[in-house]
Order: structure tokens, then sequence, then C-alpha cells
């Protein structure tokens, strides 16, 4: 095994994406509680919903689906795509739906939601990205030091492979593809935010169609970016094609948002 050595750039490049996934999740409750008082409660909330219908419940359909039809859906890249983007649009929405409609109906405005949503895509963030950045930060320094190619000489040699293969990408990816996990932690936090505002106004107003649109909006996102990255679109492209479609989403989002008028943000 012929072991490379992390370059200084591509460990900057991990610690930008660590800092955005933890760091702006906090910046942005801090900000949204000064700008509008919104309750600190209302994050926790979005943390906790994410938590137990995305990565509990979710991952328990997955586990049902995929051991009764895996290999149909990853053998169609535009079945997965479809999968995909419909069992997170629906465990995700329904979870901001119920949490909007029972959880936090005492303190529902606008501000509440935008708290809420930087709470769903902050975990998200931080238990999805961070984390994994913080193992790639310790992992990378391990192998430049040296360490790391002890513990593995001490590994059956079938390990040994399998492992190095699973970590030579830390030294082979150039440096910038380290970067778009950040670029794309900030897409995805603004789209929940985005998501949680024409929530906001389903359960305020009582009207379905923002409703749908969250749904729709949501899969249609997750959808183009499993299907795009699956017939080998650039990672560039795709987070391109992310923010073309997070930006015209937050337009609208935007507007609603000052069309509510009950918090000046």
């Amino acid at each position: 095994m012929e072991w490379g050595t992390v370059s200084i750039a591509s460990m900057s490049a991990m610690l930008f994406t660590l800092v955005v996934s933890i760091g702006l999740p906090v910046v942005l409750l801090i900000l949204i509680r000064i700008k509008t008082k919104a309750r600190i409660s209302s994050f926790f909330i979005g943390c906790g919903i994410f938590i137990v219908f995305a990565l509990i419940l979710e991952q328990i359909l997955h586990t049902v689906v995929f051991t009764a039809a895996g290999s149909i859906l990853q053998g169609n890249i535009f079945l997965y795509g479809l999968y995909g983007g419909l069992a997170a649009a629906l465990f995700e929405e329904t979870g901001r739906f119920i949490a909007m409609k029972f959880c936090m109906k005492k303190c529902l405005d606008r501000g509440n939601a935008l708290m809420y949503g930087a709470g769903h895509g902050g975990i998200e963030a931080i238990l999805l990205v961070g984390l994994t950045y913080i193992s790639n930060i310790i992992t990378s320094m391990m192998i430049n030091n040296g360490s790391m190619q002890q513990i593995m000489a001490l590994l059956d040699p079938s390990l040994q492979e399998e492992n190095y293969n699973q970590l030579q990408v830390l030294w082979q990816l150039p440096a910038y593809q380290f970067c778009l996990g950040g670029v794309e932690r900030v897409f995805a936090i603004v789209l929940q935010i985005c998501l949680s505002v024409f929530m906001y106004q389903a359960v305020k107003t009582g009207q379905k169609k923002y409703l749908a649109v969250a749904f729709l909006l949501h899969f249609i996102v997750d959808f183009l970016t499993v299907v795009t990255t699956g017939l080998g679109l650039p990672l560039w492209a795709v987070e391109l094609e992310v923010l073309v479609l997070t930006a015209g989403i937050a337009v609208y989002a935007a507007k609603l948002y000052k069309a509510d008028g009950n918090v000046n943000f």
C-alpha cells in the first residue's frame, strides 16, 4: 500500500466545511433570536423532529424497502431518485407539519418558523456533515503523522485493504471537493428554512396548497440532486443546480415571509 499525504489545502477545506456545518446553525440561532425574539425552543423542536422523522422513522422505511426491492431501485437511478425524494419529502414535511400544528401551536409565528427551519437544517448539517468532517480531519492528521499506518499494520490483511481503499480518497480528492460539503450545507439550511416558511403558511392559513408546495419543492430538489449525481454530473455542477433551485425557492419564501407582516426582520 502506498500511502499519500493529505494536503494542507484539503485539510483547510475540511475545516471550512466543519466550521460551516456547526457554526452556521449556531449563528442563525443567535441572529433569529435577536431579530425576531423567536423562542429558542423552536430551534430544538426542529432538531428533534429531524432526528425522529428523518434519522429514525425514514431509516426504518429504507431498511424495509431496500430489503424487499433494493436491487430494483439501485439498478435504476430514476426510480432510486423518485423513491428517495418521495421518502425524504414525506417524512420531513410530515414532521414539520406536526411540529407547527401541535408542538409550536402556542408560539407559531413567522419568526418561530425561521427558528424551526434553522434547527431542522442545523442539526442535519451537524450530524450528517459536521461529525463526518471531524472524523476526516482527525484521520487526515493521523495519516500525515504516520499513526494511522501503524494502526492499520495491526489489522488483518483483508481489513487493511478495505480500510485503505476508504481512506485514500482523503489524499486523492481535489481540495475543492471538501469545500463543496460546506457549500452544500449552506444551500440545505436555506432550503429547510424556506420550507418551514411554506409550512407555517399552511398551518396558519389552513391552505393546503402551501403544504403541497413544501412537499413538492422538497421532492424536486432531492430527486434532481440524486439523479444528476447518479448520472455522473460533476459535483460542482450538481451544487450549481442546487444553488439555482434554492435561490428560486428562497425568493418565493421571502415574498410570503414579508407579506405576513407580523414580525420585523
